[in-house]
């Protein structure tokens, strides 16, 4: 029997799968996404990849899957009707939030709806002090009289969150067993199970989105289980959560809020891979799919991380740094910056007469023009048609024609004539401002971050990233262009090297002096063991699990930590000098100063139980082999440069043609699920990993002469 593993990852374009038998053949399906149920596209391209693999249902071992579905229920507004039960004067602390704006000169700005309406939110007359003590006895009949009153009125979801719950949280607790055994339809979410650290409106807001998506995340696994199983595929299901690993589809479907990101957080897993094997130490990750594009930064090999990030709140770089205009979600996530440009990005005049891209997209349906499924407004793969950039012909291994009249059409109607501009130059003016959004995704991950862009390698992938990358590149004065095997699939293949992770965390706001200790171990030990009864979930095909503990420290009176790794060797007087010192170094590495006269506390407390995934390195040079040999659609064709070049006859190439011999651009380098445009201000050739590496050729003579 040979075991397969499968990653599948569904963007709002396409539905991407990548299978990986036990002797480490790749087999690729692209397929458009099935919007409204997803799963059958998934099954659609699962069946297929066996059938051409010669394999049983029965020998895929595991399916691992990447999904936007939480997202899209928050940002289309299609969650649940939510009820909200808390602490009696605390009903509005949704609708206060916090102090902050996103955009600071726009008297027109409204802040998001609340997700739960105002009347859905009922107040019990409870209380616990900040030191735990019960202050004012929980009254169940008063529970039962609320919560039934809220099933009245239609709810699909409940939140709980009663004030100090995260120093005791016995009132959560009674109240959802009460409400869990007298409304067993209505999901209920705990603000104690879900977020159990202090900061009432962050713990609030993270349990209302919890509860928001349940029901919508709930009824979308059940229904991917349900097709898999009547697939014969039934193997374990694993999901991809927002910190880059893998949890059941159980414990997905019980805690959505963690898999929000879950879609855009696999291709960095995989770039981190990438990075390691391949020698980029230092890597922006640059996805850019039909919908949005994406970007992270891997520095030294490390992925950053957030702690906190928010949703809904609209993709643009501004709400970074000026936060206030999405939902709060306080859970561990990969760092990731987006913008509302892909492939599928609609193409339109402004009331001003200025052409703009994004943030609304084309989708799967109907897709860009040149699919030919109805859609007559351009869109920046029409522009890359028109360009001369993607084929003509037909993409994803020639299963979805393309009608580059169409395209032309489209372009000229809409925006040339209008703009009193040739179909080149709009087309190319798209495709210019289509790489001006994306270049603000890249400039929040780095120069806004004090990192110099030039000092990083650009590792472009998603179905359309290779087609902008070099042009970016060229904006950013980034020397080196990395595009993995499958930059289209490389989402799904990322799925394939995530490790399984449980993430626990606990408010402790103690002196770092008086805490620490036999009082820290014991914490520590409880969230270990309860990270180990996680651990046996039957849905985790393995269960060896290694345990990392992080102390979030920081200044007595500051409002931010820091993250100090601990050991069990830690724990102890000569251990306190240590943690104390790392957290010295930290701060002075961040704030490049140091207090240490100064009162350091500990903020909470955190676990992380990974159990490693059975990857092999052999794997992306079995994926470049995969993408070597794929027959181009033409030899050569022109493609429009801009002003300074105008059009050039560029050879149309694959993979192979490369591993000879380094090529100058203008090239063209097609792919079963991706095409890679090389300016001619670039070179190009394949490094010992079956990377595609284009070099600035300017920057190269430039390093070159300043170590000569």
């Amino acid at each position: 029997m040979r075991t397969c593993r499968v990653g599948a990852d569904i963007g709002g374009t396409f539905t991407d799968l990548v299978l990986i038998d036990a002797l480490g053949k790749v087999v690729r399906r692209k397929v458009p996404s099935t919007a409204g149920d997803y799963a059958r596209g998934i099954l659609s391209a699962l069946d297929d990849a066996v059938s051409a693999e010669g394999v049983a249902p029965t020998d895929v071992g595991e399916v691992l899957h990447g999904t936007t579905v939480a997202t899209n229920a928050i940002l289309e507004q299609k969650g649940a009707l939510c009820g909200l039960i808390t602490t009696h004067g605390f009903r509005d602390v949704l609708e206060l939030r916090r102090l902050r704006m996103p955009q600071l000169y726009r008297l027109d700005w409204a802040k998001p709806a609340v997700l739960v309406r105002r009347y859905l939110r009922r107040e019990v007359h409870e209380r616990i002090g900040s030191d735990g003590s019960v202050l004012v006895p929980l009254d169940d009949d008063e529970v039962l009289r609320v919560g039934g009153w809220l099933v009245e009125q239609g709810v699909e979801a409940l939140a709980v969150t009663l004030l100090n719950s995260y120093v005791n949280p016995v009132h959560e607790h009674r109240i959802g067993a009460l409400l869990r055994e007298a409304f067993p339809a209505v999901p209920v979410s705990l603000s104690a199970e879900i977020l159990p650290e202090i900061q009432e409106y962050e713990r609030t807001s993270t349990t209302v989105v919890n509860a928001y998506v349940q029901p919508v995340v709930k009824s979308y696994i059940g229904r991917l289980r349900a097709t898999l199983d009547s697939g014969g595929f039934r193997a374990p299901l694993l999901i991809m959560q927002s910190n880059g690993g893998l949890t059941s589809s159980r414990n997905a479907a019980e805690n959505p809020v963690r898999i929000i990101e879950s879609g855009p957080a696999a291709g960095v897993i995989a770039c981190r891979q990438l990075a390691e094997q391949c020698g980029y130490p230092n890597m922006i990750a640059f996805d850019m799919g039909g919908t949005t594009a994406k970007a992270s930064l891997i520095e030294n090999g490390h992925v950053q991380q957030a702690t906190e990030y928010e949703v809904g709140g609209g993709v643009s770089v501004g709400s970074r740094l000026n936060r206030g205009g999405g939902y709060v979600v306080r859970v561990p996530s990969i760092d990731i910056a987006e913008v509302g440009a892909g492939g599928g990005s609609l193409v339109s005049i402004d009331k001003a007469g200025g052409l703009q891209v994004g943030p609304r997209s084309a989708g799967a349906v109907p897709g860009p023009v040149c699919y030919g499924k109805g859609n007559t407004q351009p869109t920046v793969t029409d522009a890359n048609v028109l360009l001369g950039y993607m084929s003509p012909v037909g993409i994803a291994g020639g299963t979805l024609a393309i009608d580059a009249a169409a395209a032309r059409t489209a372009i000229e109607e809409r925006v040339g004539r209008p703009l009193d501009r040739s179909a080149e130059e709009a087309a190319f003016g798209i495709h210019t401002i289509a790489n001006a959004n994306m270049i603000r995704a890249l400039r929040s991950v780095t120069i806004e971050r004090g990192r110099d862009p030039s000092e990083f390698s650009l590792c472009a992938f998603g179905g359309s990233g290779p087609v902008h990358a070099a042009h970016i590149a060229l904006a950013m004065d980034i020397k080196t262009v990395v595009v993995p095997p499958c930059p289209g699939l490389f989402s799904a293949f990322g799925l394939l090297l995530a490790d399984i992770e449980q993430h626990y965390s606990r408010t402790v706001r103690r002196p770092l002096a008086a805490f620490w200790g036999e009082a820290a171990a014991a914490q520590f030990a409880e969230m270990v063991r309860r990270a180990y009864i996680g651990a046996e979930d039957p849905d985790y095909p393995q269960n060896d699990y290694t345990v990392r503990r992080i102390a979030d420290i920081r200044y007595a009176g500051q409002v931010y930590s820091l993250s100090i790794v601990v050991d069990d060797a830690d724990f102890t007087t000569e251990g306190l000098a240590r943690v104390r010192g790392r957290f010295l170094e930290e701060y002075e590495r961040t704030y490049g100063f140091q207090s240490p006269g100064e009162v350091i506390e500990v903020e909470a407390l955190r676990v992380v139980a990974k159990s490693q995934a059975d990857t092999n390195p052999a794997w992306f040079a079995a994926a470049a082999r995969a993408d070597a040999d794929y027959p181009v659609s033409q030899p050569e064709r022109r493609a429009w440069f801009g002003g300074t070049h105008g059009w050039l006859d560029a050879p149309v190439i694959t993979r192979s043609d490369l591993q000879a011999r380094a090529r100058s651009g203008p090239l063209i380098i097609e792919g079963y699920d991706a095409t890679t445009v090389v300016p001619p201000e670039f070179s190009a050739e394949i490094d010992a990993g079956g990377n595609i590496v284009m070099t600035n050729q300017r920057l190269a003579g430039e390093s070159g002469r300043g170590t000569a």
